[in-house]
């Protein structure tokens, strides 16, 4: 996926968690920050961040919050860029007459994708990964009773015959590993090990990020290990 018009800026704050203020060649702006996570160590004051212009001119912030720099890596931070980077990167490898649907309802759950193909329905939950650590990326950075309830809806997919896959898109890259954040929250790392020992896919994959642009790279293995 492609950015249009990102200006480079320095973090200076962030009063709530849809706003930051941000220093940058234009004055101080008040920026929107598209990811409501802690992200605590990464908007940190005087870190280097990137800013998107936004096109719709009655929006209250001129400016969204994109992507900052962390020491040498480069972490994309908008939450919307995993989902559109995943179908970007599973269109090349769509079956003839595949069909994807977005926003599928499983359940009692809005999932993020579902392919139809001959072999059935293929449930997909996608996750962004933003938190990282001496190389290795974990998730969540906080609580996600959200994405707890969406593994079990996939494993009761798989207990009903269908395909399902939770799949990590590491919003930066060469990560080392991905894995449960069961320090943050235990709940998601036993929901996913579980989910995984009932035949749920689980892969993770890094991306490779610019100031305008975020892909999907390659796999990033996986530990479930709660040790």
């Amino acid at each position: 996926m492609q950015y249009t018009n990102v200006i480079t800026g320095r973090f200076l704050d962030r009063p709530n968690r849809f706003v930051a203020h941000v220093e940058t060649s234009q004055g101080v702006q008040t920026v929107h920050v598209k990811n409501t996570g802690r992200c605590r160590e990464l908007l940190v004051p005087g870190a280097t961040v990137y800013l998107e212009q936004n096109a719709i001119p009655t929006r209250k912030t001129a400016f969204d919050l994109i992507a900052v720099q962390k020491g040498s890596r480069l972490i994309n931070m908008d939450a919307q860029a995993p989902n559109q980077v995943f179908a970007e990167w599973a269109a090349r490898f769509l079956p003839e007459n595949a069909r994807l649907y977005r926003e599928y309802v499983y359940g009692a759950s809005r999932l993020d994708f579902c392919f139809e193909t001959e072999k059935g329905l293929h449930l997909v939950e996608v996750k962004g990964v933003t938190l990282e650590e001496n190389g290795a990326a974990r998730f969540p950075d906080a609580p996600t009773e959200r994405g707890v309830k969406h593994i079990r809806e996939l494993q009761r997919a798989v207990e009903t015959g269908l395909h399902a896959t939770l799949f990590f898109v590491v919003q930066m890259e060469g990560i080392q590993s991905v894995a449960p954040n069961d320090t943050t929250h235990p709940a998601f790392g036993q929901a996913l090990r579980e989910a995984a020992s009932h035949g749920v896919n689980v892969l993770a994959y890094d991306c490779t990020v610019t100031a305008d642009s975020l892909s999907i790279r390659r796999p990033a293995p996986v530990l479930l290990s709660s040790s």
